[in-house]
């Protein structure tokens, strides 16, 4: 094994309180804060809430973590890229800040300090856990970001203090993907943030990351900032959360590839649970059920038209539904069945779910016959292939690449027929509200 990346951080823990202030807590994604005026656009949409308790959730600039992961592969592989593409991304970050703040201000060196923990990494040889390796150096594009959103917030008149939140989010060691330990997390609220929010002004912190009980650096899973958001609204019993995003709230379909999609004014719980499972990209999959268990009303409202009210997501179930559908592309489909014919048995789907958990695929569909056991996955990282090698010598698996999951609720058969109008469907399956069907566009 190679030599360990990273030092443990060293823990701050600021003296408990038991907090007694109404909190909101909001959530800025990269787009937010993507270059030098989008963050000067978050700070006009903050003054308006100047004399509110704030907690602020921030992920890394536009495209950083992308830039990140870059680096993360340059360094695994050791062709020599890797201190290039740190540098071209430092250079990013401090001609922003060139344009926001003083020459002279400490700004700078801090970003820098964090910077430097990169350099930490890249001095070593490649760790053999990759994912550990990965979340050392991608969770610094968040640290970056907040010192700069909350060095700026300050310089405009908003004082906010700068939170790590990994001094708050405790998880298990599976990196890029971990666990919350929801107990000791909440500990840590109360003594960590919790003391801060009770004084004037606001609190900025980073979503995605959190660290292990031997205070290493873990992420959440990509997109994970507004599960973070979550975690800290659940912790501090928040009256509101709001994700403020580049669209004015939920719709029934991305408009980008439906034009007639309708913006939802609101949504329940359990709908936005149900349509973020099945494929939905506006709101992070893990982010609705923390708020739902302490009755947290969500908003989600957009940062370029901040006077529009957005969808709120709450206890309340509107009477009806517009069709809502949401889209997974890049799917393979695994029909598996026994070599010899009989049926798939339960010592069967052991192995089939011991292998996708093994390789972390991403499974999205799942349907069993007499004769077979259908499932979709993301079609990434060579894991189809690698799944087929492990099982093949118990197994029979024929594969599908390059088709679409529709996921449809509250449609009707006439509508399910134009959705699928032009297109082979290889899979089909309904249940409740919902209809999922695995399809291929033909040219």
């Amino acid at each position: 094994m190679g030599m360990v990346l990273a030092k443990k951080r060293q823990s701050t823990v600021f003296q408990t309180k038991k907090p007694a202030i109404d909190v909101q807590v909001f959530k800025f994604g990269g787009a937010a804060v993507k270059d030098p005026a989008a963050i000067r656009n978050v700070a006009t949409i903050l003054k308006n809430y100047a004399s509110e308790s704030l907690l602020i959730v921030v992920s890394a600039m536009g495209k950083t973590t992308n830039a990140l992961e870059k680096i993360v592969a340059a360094h695994a592989q050791q062709n020599g890229e890797a201190p290039l593409l740190l540098e071209a991304l430092k250079t990013a970050h401090y001609q922003a800040m060139g344009e926001l703040f003083p020459a002279d201000h400490e700004v700078f060196d801090q970003v820098n300090d964090t910077f430097v923990e990169i350099e930490w990494v890249l001095d070593e040889e490649p760790h053999d856990n990759y994912d550990y390796m990965y979340d050392q150096i991608v969770s610094v594009g968040e640290l970056v970001s907040s010192k700069i959103v909350g060095a700026y917030l300050t310089q405009e008149g908003l004082p906010t203090q700068w939170l790590d939140a990994r001094d708050v989010v405790q998880t298990n060691e599976l990196y890029r993907e971990a666990w919350v330990n929801w107990p000791e997390t909440e500990a840590r609220f109360q003594k960590n943030a919790a003391p801060m929010l009770e004084k004037p002004g606001f609190v900025i912190t980073q979503g995605f990351i959190g660290s292990t009980i031997e205070n290493f650096t873990t992420t959440l899973g990509r997109d994970g900032s507004d599960y973070s958001a979550a975690i800290f609204s659940f912790c501090g019993k928040a009256q509101g959360m709001t994700i403020w995003k580049d669209a004015p709230g939920v719709f029934s379909a991305d408009p980008r590839f439906f034009p007639g999609a309708a913006l939802l004014e609101k949504m329940s719980y359990e709908e936005a649970i149900a349509m973020t499972y099945y494929g939905a990209k506006i709101i992070h999959l893990k982010t609705v059920g923390p708020l739902q268990d302490r009755n947290i009303p969500l908003r989600v409202k957009s940062f370029l038209e901040p006077s529009g009210e957005g969808t709120l997501i709450s206890a309340e179930n509107p009477d009806t539904y517009p069709a809502l559908v949401a889209v997974e592309a890049n799917q393979a489909l695994l029909k598996i069945s026994n070599l010899d014919y009989s049926f798939v048995n339960e010592q069967h789907l052991e192995l089939v779910f011991k292998t996708i958990s093994d390789l972390r695929m991403q499974l999205t569909f799942l349907q069993n016959t007499p004769m077979h056991f259908l499932i979709s996955v993301f079609d990434q990282e060579n894991k189809v292939n690698q799944f087929v090698e492990q099982v093949q010598s118990t197994l029979k698996v024929e594969v599908a690449t390059g088709l679409e999951l529709l996921n449809v609720r509250h449609a009707d058969a006439a509508m399910i027929a134009e959705l699928c109008k032009n297109r082979s469907i290889y899979a089909e399956l309904s249940a409740g509200a919902t209809t999922q069907l695995l399809t291929k566009l033909e040219l």
